[in-house]
C-alpha cells in the first residue's frame, strides 16, 4: 500500500470524480483509476460504487477514507520533522524553565528569539528543578533553564547571568528608607519564604543563614507573587530575585532595598542533554539572553 494511492483515494473523496481528482492529483485518469481498483483488490473490499453515469464511496470507503486522512497527516509530520532536521531554528523547541525565572525573563526572551530565530516556536514547560531533571533526561524537554548547581549525569549546561537578591518590605516598613540591609539582618518571625521543594527557597536560606535559625515557624508561600502579595499585605518581610523585582513587577505597596556587598545572588543556566541534535538552536537561546537589557540580569554571555 503506497500513499500515492491514499492521497489519490482521498483526492477522489473531496472531488467526488475521476477525472478531477485526477487533475488535483497531477496524473491521468486511467492511472488513478486502475490505482484505486489495485487498492480495493489489495483490501479485498468495495470502495467506491461505480454504476453506469454515477461513482460514489461505499460505506467501507468512508472509513478507509477517513484513516487515510490520518495516516497522510502523520506522514506529512514525518517530513515536517525532517525538515526540521535539515533546518535547526525552524519548527518546535520545548523550553523547560523553573517557576521562580519563567514569568520574568521569558516574555523578553520570546520577544528576542523573534530576532535569532524568528521561524522556531518556543513550547514552554514551567516545573520544579527535579522534575526538569527528568524531563530533561527523558526528552520531554529539549532544554530548560534553570539554577546551579544543576549536576545531573548526562546533562550540561552554560551559565547565562547572575541575578541578585533584594529584600522587599512592605511600604511604610522601618527599613522602607534604608539604603541597604546585611543579610544576617533577615531573620525572626516575619520573614516569608517559599514552601519547602522549591531551589529558590534553599538559596535564599543559604544567602541569610539566620533565617533558619529563626525562633517559630516560618510564613511560606507557593510562588513568588504569593510571597509579594503577603509583603504588601503586611504580613512580613522576604527576599526576592532581581527579575522578580524588575520595572514591569514594581508596587507602590512594595519596598525593594539591595542587600550590603557581598550581594547574595543565584546564577542561571541553560541544561540540556549532551550530543544535542540541534545546538544551533541552544545558540539561539543562548544569543536571545544576551540581547536582553533588564538590568536585573548580570549577563555573562
Amino acid at each position: 500500500m503506497k500513499l500515492s494511492v491514499l492521497r489519490y483515494l482521498v483526492a477522489f473523496a473531496d472531488a467526488k470524480s475521476f477525472s478531477r481528482a485526477a487533475e488535483q492529483c497531477h496524473v491521468s485518469q486511467p492511472a488513478l483509476s486502475v490505482a484505486i481498483q489495485n487498492l480495493e483488490a489489495e483490501l479485498g473490499v468495495t470502495l467506491i460504487e461505480r454504476v453506469a453515469g454515477h461513482v460514489a464511496l461505499t460505506e467501507m470507503g468512508y472509513q478507509v477514507v477517513a484513516q487515510a486522512r490520518r495516516v497522510l497527516e502523520e506522514a506529512r509530520r514525518v517530513e515536517l520533522v525532517a525538515q526540521r532536521g535539515k533546518d535547526p531554528l525552524k519548527g518546535e523547541f520545548r523550553l523547560g524553565v523553573i517557576h521562580t525565572i519563567g514569568p520574568y525573563l521569558l516574555p523578553g526572551l520570546i520577544s528576542a528569539m523573534r530576532g535569532t530565530a524568528p521561524d522556531m516556536s518556543l513550547y514552554i514547560e514551567e516545573s520544579m528543578t527535579a522534575l526538569l531533571a527528568d524531563y530533561l533526561r527523558f526528552g520531554t524537554v529539549d532544554a530548560a533553564i534553570i539554577a546551579l548547581p544543576f549536576d545531573i549525569p548526562g546533562i550540561e549546561s552554560r551559565a547565562l547571568y547572575d541575578e541578585a537578591f533584594q529584600v522587599v518590605v512592605p511600604k511604610g516598613h522601618p527599613w522602607a528608607k534604608r539604603k541597604h540591609i546585611h543579610p544576617e539582618e533577615v531573620r525572626g518571625n516575619d520573614v516569608l519564604v517559599l514552601k519547602a521543594g522549591n531551589c529558590f527557597r534553599e538559596q535564599v536560606l543559604d544567602a541569610c543563614p539566620d533565617i533558619s535559625h529563626a525562633e517559630g515557624s516560618l510564613h511560606q508561600g507557593h510562588s513568588i507573587e504569593t510571597i509579594r502579595c503577603m509583603v504588601a499585605s503586611g504580613y512580613g518581610i522576604s527576599v526576592l530575585p532581581g527579575g522578580a523585582l524588575s520595572s514591569p513587577y514594581q508596587s507602590d505597596l512594595v519596598k525593594a532595598i539591595p542587600f550590603e556587598e557581598p550581594v547574595p545572588a543565584r546564577r542561571i543556566a541553560l541544561a540540556w542533554r549532551r550530543n544535542h541534535s540541534r545546538p544551533q538552536a541552544l545558540d539561539a537561546i543562548v544569543a536571545a539572553v544576551s540581547s536582553l537589557q533588564d538590568p536585573s540580569y548580570r549577563l555573562l554571555v
